[in-house]
């Protein structure tokens, strides 16, 4: 069983001065508790569920292009990137310098996009429901044809590259594992099955559902479904955390199938030395394997 750290706020003591310190800190400290991988969201203005817009919020690959210079072996990635905020060229290239300069420790996470409200403010295309997924399902097509070194030109409905060139190439082999959030059943959960080497769920009462609808896709496109890394995204936010309350919510997602635990950390909470513990305590009690 993997454990991650999800840091979706940047509200701490001290103003932006203390910003930069502060992150660094929980990014250091996740590294050395063992933990298996740090996320920052992919938001220009904070989320609804987490806080007002106005909160702080820092640009998901300067934050982690920080914490890979402060790091050395938890991975990095954005939980997730939405698919309108950068062309896929471009995104594409920044991911693989994270993954090149981190030494190969680059995670790609990309949905669909659904924040409307930073796009409008930022004056960021948003197109409807239906184009963002076409966006996104060309976006994994670009993915996989770039950190393939295949520089024929990319025509697309939505994006035209003329020479996908990605010099120099990843160093993750055979590239940084893509994982594509979102529980859709229809699009998401199939291009999970068609396209990535991980899922993104919401630990909750749906999750047993989400997890069979994606192995049913599974069988169709005929992949593995045992080749796709299940994570689901969990929260302590009904009480004060505890590694007892950790370890006994890794046990119950392990069950349920899920293979990447990631913690999102609430605003006040410091969550990397407990989940150290509950890591070494958790690898007493979940199969090998998970």
């Amino acid at each position: 069983m993997r454990i991650g750290l999800q840091v979706p706020s940047f509200t701490f003591p001290g103003g932006p001065e203390q910003i930069g310190p502060t992150y660094g800190r929980m990014a250091r400290e996740a590294d050395q508790a063992g933990l298996d991988s740090f996320w920052v969201m992919d938001h220009f203005f904070q989320i609804r569920d987490v806080g007002p817009s106005e909160e702080p919020m820092l640009e998901g690959y300067s934050a982690l292009a920080y914490a890979a210079a402060l790091t050395e072996r938890i991975t990095l990635g954005t939980m997730v990137t939405g698919v309108t905020y950068r062309h896929p060229g471009i995104l594409l290239k920044t991911v693989t310098t994270l993954d090149v300069l981190s030494g190969g420790r680059a995670w790609l996470g990309v949905g669909a996009a659904w924040n409307d409200e930073e796009s409008r403010g930022l004056g960021v295309e948003f197109p409807p429901t239906a184009e963002r997924f076409e966006r996104l399902e060309e976006t994994l097509r670009i993915a996989h044809q770039m950190w393939k070194g295949d520089e024929k030109p990319f025509h697309g409905e939505h994006y035209r590259l003329e020479r996908p060139l990605n010099s120099p190439p990843p160093v993750r082999r055979p590239h940084p594992p893509i994982l594509v959030g979102g529980s859709g059943e229809k699009k998401t959960l199939r291009f999970v099955a068609k396209y990535a080497d991980a899922c993104n769920l919401f630990d909750g009462p749906e999750l047993p559902r989400k997890l069979e609808v994606l192995r049913e896709h599974c069988e169709r496109e005929g992949r593995d479904h045992a080749e796709i890394e299940k994570t689901a995204l969990t929260f302590m936010t009904d009480g004060p955390p505890s590694v007892d309350r950790a370890v006994d919510t890794v046990g119950r997602l392990a069950e349920a199938g899920i293979d990447h635990v990631i913690f999102s950390q609430a605003t006040g909470q410091d969550l990397a030395g407990l989940l150290g513990e509950a890591l070494a305590r958790t690898a007493e009690i979940v199969p090998a394997g998970r």
